[in-house]
């Protein structure tokens, strides 16, 4: 069988990423471009702001990839690109970019969805892994608990209603003057507190749901260090960051535990930006252990907006014959296991 290569571009966000991947799990070249330094100042994301920064990286990001992969544009078999969920300028950057190479390369064009592609990471990792699988996509904009049936086959067990927990986290972390991003601060800072100092709410919602509530934590938190400067009462970051996250990571780990009660599925597995979380991944580490299943979750360079995981899932919509023409749109709303529609 004949190998195939592709050319994958991200650009959902805050990151311009090219990747060539062969065979969907063998990566030859992942070049990531990040925004942070340029966003840190705004304590956000400007969707303005991101699309001209990757207006202006995006030729020589590629540059970069096809020179590190050792191939040329004209190995390529097929080209991947994300179109949704994402900011709709970002988003069409990238688009735009992978439907002028594929139309003038003369090979096919192959959508993504972005949360997806978090998903397939773990692929990546673990080139023996196969589904089923339970995931746990935790970022700053989703939080998903997904069964991955198949390659192509995907049921959200649970959603969060309100607050992702990446955005708990960012927001928690800028009230507390820890700038942006501020999960990596949170968990870095947490380990120095003490857990069990303030008690915050764990939110459940209906018994045996799945889905996900982070805004009445956040709203305790902001409750909280807003009533300790009215009383002059000292907060201690550290202690405020350690109870916080204790308590959204009890959530989160209790909640696939159920889930995997409810499928009698023996993998379960990380995706997303918090996915890189030191103590997330140690207490689903423990959660398999209990249960005696694997536990599968990226390298920190893959639990980030990257291309590479775009190519993979890029690799199993080509062999399933999902393309797009010269009419692709981008849907910044787009939900796992929405199949693509033309647009023409």
């Amino acid at each position: 069988m004949k190998d195939l290569l592709t050319l994958a571009i991200e650009t959902s966000c805050d990151e311009t990423s090219v990747a060539i991947v062969k065979n969907g799990r063998e990566v030859l070249s992942n070049v990531i471009y990040s925004q942070i330094e340029i966003h840190e100042k705004f304590g956000g994301v400007v969707p303005e702001i991101a699309s001209r920064n990757h207006v202006d990286k995006i030729s020589g990001i590629i540059d970069e990839a096809i020179a590190q992969s050792g191939h040329g544009f004209s190995d390529l078999d097929f080209i991947s690109t994300t179109y949704g969920p994402g900011l709709v300028g970002a988003l069409l950057v990238g688009m735009s970019t992978a439907k002028a190479l594929a139309y003038s390369l003369d090979i096919p064009l192959v959508p993504v969805n972005h949360i997806e592609g978090h998903i397939f990471a773990n692929f990546i990792e673990y080139p023996e892994l196969e589904p089923p699988l339970l995931c746990l996509v935790v970022s700053g904009g989703h939080t998903h608990l997904v069964h991955v049936k198949d390659y192509h086959t995907f049921e959200v067990l649970g959603k969060t209603r309100d607050d992702a927990s990446g955005e708990a986290y960012d927001k928690v972390a800028r009230t507390l003057g820890l700038g942006y991003p501020g999960g990596p601060m949170i968990d870095k800072l947490a380990p120095l507190g003490d857990s069990s100092k303030i008690h915050f709410p764990r939110t459940y919602l209906e018994k045996d749901s799945l889905d996900f509530s982070f805004s009445g934590i956040k709203s305790a938190v902001l409750n909280y260090i807003n009533g300790c400067r009215m009383k002059n009462i000292e907060i201690v970051v550290e202690d405020v960051a350690a109870s916080f996250q204790e308590a959204v990571v009890e959530v989160l780990v209790d909640k696939m535990a159920m889930a995997i009660d409810v499928t009698g599925v023996n993998k379960i597995a990380l995706a997303g930006g918090v996915a890189s979380n030191s103590y997330l991944r140690a207490q689903m580490q423990q959660l398999a252990d209990k249960r005696g299943i694997s536990f599968y979750r990226p390298s920190l360079k893959l639990c980030t907006d990257n291309a590479a995981m775009i190519g993979c899932v890029g690799y199993y919509n080509y062999q399933a014959g999902i393309f797009a023409d010269q009419y692709l749109n981008a849907v910044p709303n787009l939900k796992i296991g929405q199949e693509y529609a033309s647009h023409k």
